[in-house]
């Protein structure tokens, strides 16, 4: 999940959580993605019944609703026109950013100024999201109650008008837009794309779905959906999970980081303010850490006892203080949503199993997941 990690948004991140609940901000997320996960069970899956469908879309609407009820405080019913063109102009940036004309525009963006090519759309796209947000702030502003925030904008016009005195202060409403915009885009594009790949990785390995639904059967059974207490009892589906995100490395160079100082490395000098782009996949493809790192095999996660075990290699999020600041969001939607919809659903393929290619659709900012149909059979 790619939200660009600056102190400022980190300030907001952890000002939002005592302003909107402190200790049941994590709560009150998870009882939001389970909402979601119901959603999309009941009105986006079972509708479809026995025929094949592409689930993107629809895990794409239930992962953005999360964002939705934390921003704006109001979930969109999947088929808002508004809210379907906010999705595809997200989803538009995020192909183009992942494709080849993307990763030449981070490499040459002045020379790519004057040559056509999608790489323009992505800021026009850009302005549309922007009128979007917009357009929600200034409805917040007519309706917040200044006493009781009740979303995240609420929450940060609250902090404008404190803080409007403040030469230093990270709240203006500039700000504001680019981070509900970081919070959309981060959230919902790698989020949903982890998903839907984990779902085609399950197709490809039907043995490995069962013995998920097995574990979940056991522990969780089929009266309550999952939740997340339930995890550290899931030993083999959270190490499924954890090899889903290293297997597929969704963003697979991270996000770019600057040097705010002077650092030796390896007996060279890089210099303050030199841009590093850390490969977090040469990571996850490292030997010395995961067996057979090319295929994909649950047991990296693993011990000899069929415990789960981290391993320090492995970095989805990136490492140290610009961790991804979504990281625990993204944690609970992956787990949450795959185990809610294999305990209701059984995946079955529109191809055999063999047949399916799990290479990437394309390779840039991230790893895009192939399209590909299923069936969902209630079990």
């Amino acid at each position: 999940m790619g939200f660009a990690g600056t102190v400022s948004n980190f300030l907001l991140w952890d000002s939002l959580r005592e302003g909107l609940g402190g200790g049941d901000f994590g709560s009150t997320l998870r009882k939001r993605i389970q909402g979601e996960g119901g959603c999309l069970l009941v009105w986006e899956f079972q509708f479809h019944g026995g025929t094949p469908l592409n689930p993107l879309y629809h895990i794409r609407n239930a992962v953005a609703n999360v964002i939705c009820s934390v921003v704006f405080g109001e979930r969109y019913d999947h088929n808002d026109p508004d809210f379907r063109v906010l999705l595809n102009l997200l989803n538009d940036n995020f192909q183009i950013m992942s494709s080849q004309w993307g990763q030449m525009y981070n490499i040459f963006p002045s020379f790519l100024d004057w040559i056509p090519g999608p790489h323009h759309r992505i800021f026009r796209n850009f302005q549309k999201l922007q009128a979007f947000i917009s357009e929600e702030i200034k409805k917040h502003k007519e309706s917040r109650q200044p006493e009781e925030p009740r979303n995240f904008i609420d929450f940060f016009l609250g902090q404008m008008e404190k803080e409007k005195q403040d030469p230093g202060s990270h709240f203006y409403e500039e700000t504001l837009v680019m981070t509900t915009h970081n919070l959309f885009f981060g959230g919902t594009e790698t989020t949903s794309t982890t998903i839907h790949y984990g779902l085609l990785i399950l197709l490809k390995y039907p043995s490995v779905a069962e013995k998920i639904q097995e574990e979940v059967d056991s522990v969780v059974g089929r009266e309550r959906p999952p939740c997340l207490q339930d995890r550290d009892h899931l030993p083999y589906t959270n190490a499924v999970i954890h090899e889903i995100q290293r297997f597929i490395s969704v963003v697979p160079m991270g996000l770019p980081h600057v040097l705010t100082q002077d650092t030796h490395f390896h007996g060279h000098l890089l210099l303050k303010g030199t841009t590093i782009i850390p490969l977090l996949i040469s990571a996850h493809r490292d030997q010395a850490h995961f067996k057979d790192p090319e295929n994909f095999n649950p047991n990296n996660f693993l011990d000899d006892e069929g415990n789960f075990q981290n391993n320090e290699a492995f970095m989805p999020f990136a490492l140290g203080k610009r961790i991804c600041l979504g990281a625990g969001l993204a944690r609970m939607e992956i787990f949450l949503f795959l185990t809610t919809i294999l305990q209701r659903f059984t995946l079955h393929s529109v191809k055999r199993p063999e047949e399916l290619d799990l290479s990437p659709k394309s390779t840039g900012l991230g790893n895009v997941s192939p399209p590909y149909e299923l069936y969902l059979k209630i079990r």
